[in-house]
């Protein structure tokens, strides 16, 4: 079995290639990124080595180099998670992620159309569906959930699935999608809510929170996330969608003062700074097909998979430190600064 990966330098990606190398040995896994901002080669590094992994410095939009790849890899599976990510960046640069993540969808599924492909899925996210308001938590996001979205992010995300769905049914191309929950765990960029956190908190730098961080998100660990994909990209059926959360919802300043705690930091680093404009209130996915049709269940609880993850950020400093020391640093004073 030979799978192409895409954004595969990036956070989930990255963790997804570490997982699948170690659950299936004998399968070939090629990475293509074109290394943004948020890829990162020291994130696959460990397995560099590894005689069954292939890297591909390519972007998804350059429609010649990713034939070129298909062409010479024959591949059963793609998973696309190359994507610009993040809700502040699309509100700052709308047209790069229509780009990246709707035409270099096509792009992929174009070469999927040409040179065959047993299953192509798109790794989407739970907002595509908008959010929840604070006072009803008994509502959460099924598949039916009507597409809703706040930002060019999610507009992109949206996109992109529609697209998926309407190549499987116009061209007959086996898809799946999966719609996630947010992640958290290793290899996450720091300038996503929990790395950044740990990161400013192990500096003892500002910890800036939006608004009064009442904002509540379903927080879902990476690997639990893997292995999610890899259970829908076997035995999943053709033309699905499957919502994939952690039932771990939490408000963004508990998850803030629980870093805090758990690295002997004191609360006066909370800084609140101006809301996030189109900020989502509360996201909740309802995991229950997935688990119904696959067995699919997230195994770690939130407790156990912070500590794990301030763990790794502790033991992996120069990572992170990396990443902050250079072009991030601009970027965060455009973000928090002026707030």
């Amino acid at each position: 079995m030979t799978i192409i990966v895409t954004g595969g330098a990036g956070f989930i990606g990255g963790n997804f290639i570490h997982y699948m190398l170690k659950k299936h040995p004998d399968y070939r896994i090629v990475c293509l990124d074109c290394l943004t901002y948020a890829g990162n080669m020291d994130t696959l590094a460990p397995v560099m080595d590894n005689p069954n992994f292939r890297f591909c410095k390519v972007d998804i939009t350059d429609r010649a180099e990713v034939y070129k790849v298909f062409m010479e890899e024959k591949p059963d599976m793609v998973v696309n998670f190359a994507a610009e990510s993040h809700v502040d960046r699309s509100i700052e640069e709308p047209a790069v992620f229509l780009q990246t993540n709707i035409l270099g969808t096509s792009v992929m599924m174009d070469a999927c159309r040409r040179y065959g492909i047993k299953r192509y899925h798109q790794v989407s996210t739970d907002e595509v569906y908008g959010d929840l308001p604070l006072d009803r938590p008994d509502l959460f996001f099924t598949e039916e959930t009507p597409i809703h979205t706040s930002s060019p992010y999610s507009a992109s995300k949206a996109s992109a699935d529609l697209l998926v769905l309407a190549y499987h049914r116009t061209f007959g191309l086996p898809v799946s999608i999966s719609r996630c929950s947010n992640n958290y765990g290793p290899y996450h960029f720091p300038e996503k809510l929990i790395p950044l956190m740990i990161a400013n908190a192990l500096n003892d730098k500002p910890l800036p929170v939006y608004g009064k961080g009442e904002n509540v998100r379903d927080w879902l660990y990476v690997e639990d996330h893997c292995k999610a994909i890899d259970l829908i990209i076997h035995n999943g059926r053709e033309g699905e969608v499957y919502n994939v959360g952690g039932h771990n919802e939490m408000k963004n300043i508990d998850i803030v003062k629980l870093i805090i705690k758990e690295l002997g930091k004191s609360e006066d680093l909370i800084q609140f700074v101006a809301d996030r404009r189109g900020h989502d209130l509360r996201y909740a996915i309802d995991p229950t097909k997935i688990h119904n049709e696959l067995g699919w269940e997230p195994e770690t609880k939130f407790a156990d998979g912070i500590k794990k993850t301030i763990k790794w950020y502790l033991d992996n400093r120069e990572w992170w430190e990396k990443i902050i020391s250079g072009e991030y640093k601009d970027y965060y004073k455009r973000m928090y600064n002026a707030r």
